[in-house]
C-alpha cells in the first residue's frame, strides 16, 4: 500500500512534519535510521527564540534584525520574517501540546537570553529545551498512531519523470532492502557535522546521509561551506556546553584568568575569538561559578551532569575546559517556501534543508525554531501535493541503483581500514577546513579527500553477517562523509571571501 506522505528522520523536524501532515488528512509513515529519542535534536539545550507578548525588552523586528545580522547578508530576507512572525504561534503550539517550559513566578513561559540576540527571547525548559520539546513530539505521533520504521538506512530517492515516488531502505536489523512507495517525501535527516569526527558536539548518526543521497539523484545544495563551531565545547570530551551558561552570565577566562571576548556576541566571533587565544598557548575555560549551585541546580542542571560526567569537573566550584568545535550545519538542501526542492514532490526541512534563514551564521536559539514552523509548513504543504499525484505501485529492488553498490562490497579487497581512514578526515576537516580557513590547505584538503575516495575500492567490511551489520551501516555512513567533504571544500574554495562561520585568512 502507498503512503501519501514519507518522512525520513526522526527527530525534531521529521516529527513536527508528520505530526501536520497527519492534522492534513495525509496517510504519514516515518523512516529512521536512528530511534527518535536518540535524535540530534536533544543537542539543541539552550532555547528556541520567539517574541511573547509580554516581552519588554524585545520585538519581532529585533528578532528579525539579528537573525538577519548574525546570517552576514545571506539570508533571504523573506524567510526570515516569515519565521520570526511565525515563532510566538510556534511556541503557543507547542505549549498547548505539553512542552514543559521553564515558567517565571507569575506562570509566564521563561525566556533567557542567547549570544547575537538583543533581547532574553529564549523560551527554554532548564538546559534540556530540545529534549523536552523532542519527547513531547514523540509522544504526539504515538498518541496519532503514525507509524514508526526504526533502524532504516536511506539507500535511494526514487523519482520519475513526474517526481518522487519513494525510496529504497537497508533494514539495519537484517541488511535486506526495502522499498516504500509514497506520492511526497520529506528529508528530515539532519546536518553533516560528523565529517569533523570527534571534533563535534553531534552525534555518530550525523553523517548527512539524506543531503548525499539527494545529491545522488539530483538535488540542489548551497551554502554547504557555512558549518558553525560552538564556541564551548569540553575540551577532553567535545561534549556540548550549552549556550545557556552564556546567557545566564557566565564567563570566557584564559589561564591569566582574563576575560577576552564579549560572552554573547554570535558564535562565529565568539569560536575565533577562543581560537586566537588558544592559537598563542592559552587554556579557554567558562566560569560559572558565581551563578551559586542552587542556581545551577534549578537552571542548569543538565551542564553540571555532563561536565561531572565527561570532565570530571565539578562547575559549582571549578573552571570547565572548553574549545569550539563543530556543531551545525547551515548549509544543505535548496528548498522554496514551500519546502520543496527542484525535484517535485521531494521536500527537505531541518538541518538537512537550507531555508535561507541562517546564512552564513546561525543565531543561537533559531534551530528549533525553524523545525518547528518550516516543519509545520513541511508536513502541510507535502500532505497537499500527495492529494494532487498518484504514482504506480510498480517499483521492484532491481530498479534501485544502490544495490549494485552493495553488491560490489563484497568484492573489496578490505586492505585498508576506513576506521583509520574516517579518523583522518576529521583531524583534516578540523585544522585545514575548519574555524580558520585559507586557500592553500582547502587545496590540500581537497587533493586528500580525492585521493580517500579513490580507495575505497580497497577498503570495505569485516563482517559478513547480515544481522545488525553495524560495521556495513558506518562504511555506507562513511561513502557519504566523503561525499559531503567534497562539495563543502568546493563551496570553502569558490566563496574567496570571509563570512560568518567561513572565515578566510588569506583575502
Amino acid at each position: 500500500m502507498k503512503n501519501d506522505v514519507l518522512v525520513i528522520g526522526a527527530g525534531g523536524a521529521g516529527l513536527v512534519s508528520a505530526l501536520h501532515a497527519h492534522y492534513n488528512g495525509a496517510k504519514v509513515k516515518i523512516i529512521t535510521k536512528e530511534y527518535p529519542t536518540r535524535s540530534q535534536t536533544c543537542m539543541a539545550q539552550g532555547g528556541i527564540n520567539a517574541v511573547l507578548s509580554h516581552a519588554k525588552d524585545d520585538t519581532i523586528d529585533e528578532h528579525i534584525k539579528n537573525t538577519l545580522k548574525s546570517a552576514h547578508g545571506l539570508a533571504d530576507e523573506e524567510m526570515v520574517k516569515f519565521m520570526c512572525k511565525e515563532a510566538p504561534h510556534a511556541i503557543s503550539w507547542l505549549d498547548s501540546i505539553g512542552v514543559p517550559f521553564s515558567r517565571t513566578q507569575d506562570g509566564k513561559i521563561a525566556q533567557r537570553r542567547l549570544g547575537g540576540a538583543s533581547g532574553s527571547r529564549a523560551c527554554y525548559a532548564q538546559d534540556y529545551t530540545g529534549l523536552k520539546i523532542l519527547h513531547t513530539l514523540y509522544d504526539q505521533v504515538l498518541a496519532c498512531g503514525i507509524e514508526i520504521l526504526n533502524e532504516r538506512f536511506l539507500l535511494d530517492i526514487i523519482t520519475d519523470e513526474s517526481g518522487v515516488s519513494g525510496v529504497s531502505v537497508l533494514n539495519i536489523r537484517n541488511s535486506e532492502v526495502e522499498v516504500y512507495e509514497s506520492s511526497a517525501v520529506i528529508l528530515a535527516t539532519g546536518g553533516y557535522s560528523k565529517i569533523y569526527d570527534k571534533q563535534t558536539t553531534n552525534s555518530k548518526s550525523s553523517t548527512g546521509d539524506g543531503i548525499a543521497t539527494a545529491m545522488r539523484c539530483g538535488v540542489k545544495c548551497i551554502d554547504m561551506e557555512f558549518v558553525q563551531f560552538h564556541p564551548t565545547a569540553m575540551k577532553n570530551s567535545a561534549v556540548l556546553i550549552s549556550e545557556s551558561a552564556r546567557g545566564e552570565g557566565g564567563f570566557l577566562l584564559n589561564s591569566k584568568g582574563e576575560r577576552f571576548t564579549n560572552e554573547l556576541a554570535p558564535r562565529d566571533e565568539v569560536a575565533r575569538a577562543i581560537d586566537e587565544q588558544i592559537k598563542k598557548g592559552e587554556n579557554i575555560f567558562l566560569d560559572i561559578r558565581h551563578l551559586g549551585e542552587k542556581f545551577i541546580n534549578e537552571e542548569l542542571p543538565q551542564e553540571r551532569k555532563l561536565s561531572l560526567l565527561y570532565e570530571n569537573i565539578d562547575p559549582v566550584n571549578e573552571l570547565i575546559p572548553i574549545k569550539p568545535v563543530a556543531h551545525y550545519s547551515m548549509g544543505g538542501i535548496e528548498v522554496d517556501k514551500d519546502s520543496q526542492t527542484n525535484i517535485a514532490g521531494l521536500f527537505a526541512v531541518g538541518e538537512c534543508a537550507n531555508h535561507k534563514v541562517h546564512g552564513a551564521n546561525r543565531l543561537g536559539g533559531n534551530s528549533l525554531l525553524e523545525l518547528v514552523v518550516f516543519g509545520r509548513e513541511a508536513g502541510k504543504n507535502a500532505s497537499e501535493y500527495s492529494k494532487k499525484k498518484d504514482i504506480k505501485l510498480d517499483i521492484s529492488k532491481e530498479d534501485i541503483k544502490q544495490n549494485e553498490f552493495l553488491a560490489k562490497i563484497d568484492s573489496f579487497s578490505n586492505e585498508i581500514d576506513f576506521y583509520q581512514q574516517k579518523a583522518l578526515v576529521g583531524e583534516l576537516f578540523y585544522k585545514k577546513v575548519g574555524i580558520i580557513r585559507a586557500k592553500k590547505e582547502l587545496e590540500e584538503a581537497q587533493k586528500m579527500i580525492k585521493n580517500i575516495k579513490d580507495k575505497i575500492p580497497q577498503m570495505g567490511v569485516n563482517d559478513k553477517s547480515k544481522i545488525y551489520n553495524t560495521n556495513l551501516i558506518e562504511f555506507l555512513e562513511f561513502i557519504n562523509m566523503l561525499d559531503i567533504c567534497e562539495v563543502v571544500i568546493e563551496g570553502a574554495l569558490k566563496r574567496d571571501v570571509s563570512c560568518g562561520a567561513h572565515f578566510r585568512v588569506d583575502v
